[in-house]
């Protein structure tokens, strides 16, 4: 009998604030754990809470993570409202990214529990499904030694640059935040923070790489079916 796999509501949130989005996610989030909590003392075992995956673009912002250091943000208030550029401290770990339009950001809030409790693991499945829809494209994304997300050459310091960063929260084995992609992403941007707080590497994206602009809904498409592949999930709209 063919196991029956997990299932996923895929929200196409397309380009959306980012306060706007969090709180979505915040609400999904406490959906998830509620009923988790109503399980445990109830001894219910169905229905599972649901999961989500989220897929959206943000209006240029920067978000710093709990570990983040202020001065990892080379802009005061002043320069960011003139460049029309928003600012969150938030609750995902990590330092300070900077989210715009062109790159595909995935928000994941999942059950750990209906697939494996290992948040390392999980990590190391977002990182792959990046790598893997790299290759499609002859890109080699690889992960860096020490540092999360997916990099091109880690093992020549002076040429490693950042393609794919990556910031979660977990708790009750449930995650929330997630991955930041850059396909066609406005990497003048990053000139304005340190990125992650790495001061000696770069930052690249598709479209620098391969020299074109990139059908983005395509490279979308495909990072969702190696999400699905690895998590053995189920996408439903």
């Amino acid at each position: 009998m063919k196991k029956e796999l997990p299932k996923v509501q895929l929200i196409e949130a397309g380009l959306r604030g980012y306060q706007d989005t969090w709180d979505y996610q915040e609400e999904l989030f406490s959906g998830v754990v509620r009923r988790k909590i109503e399980m445990r003392k109830t001894g219910e075992e169905e229905p599972v809470p649901n999961n989500y995956l989220i897929f959206v673009e943000h209006p240029h912002v920067y978000t710093m993570g709990k570990s983040g250091k202020i001065e990892n943000l080379l802009l005061t208030q002043d320069e960011l409202a003139e460049k029309g550029v928003a600012y969150f401290k938030i609750n995902r770990g990590g330092d300070i990214t900077y989210h715009g339009p062109g790159q595909i950001v995935a928000y994941p809030i999942i059950d750990l529990d209906q697939f494996f409790t290992d948040i390392h693991k999980y990590l190391r499945y977002l990182e792959e499904a990046v790598i893997l829809t790299l290759a499609e494209y002859g890109i080699k994304g690889k992960r860096y030694a020490g540092l999360t997300g997916v990099w091109l050459d880690p093992d020549i310091p002076e040429k490693a640059r950042k393609i794919c960063a990556m910031g979660v929260r977990c708790s009750r084995w449930v995650t929330m935040h997630g991955l930041a992609f850059n396909v066609n992403s406005h990497l003048e941007y990053f000139d304005n923070i340190i990125p992650c707080g790495i001061e000696d590497k770069a930052v690249t994206s598709m479209e620098k790489e391969l020299g074109r602009t990139l059908d983005i809904d395509e490279v979308k498409e495909k990072l969702q079916n190696h999400l699905s592949e690895l998590f053995e999930w189920e996408l439903i709209s």
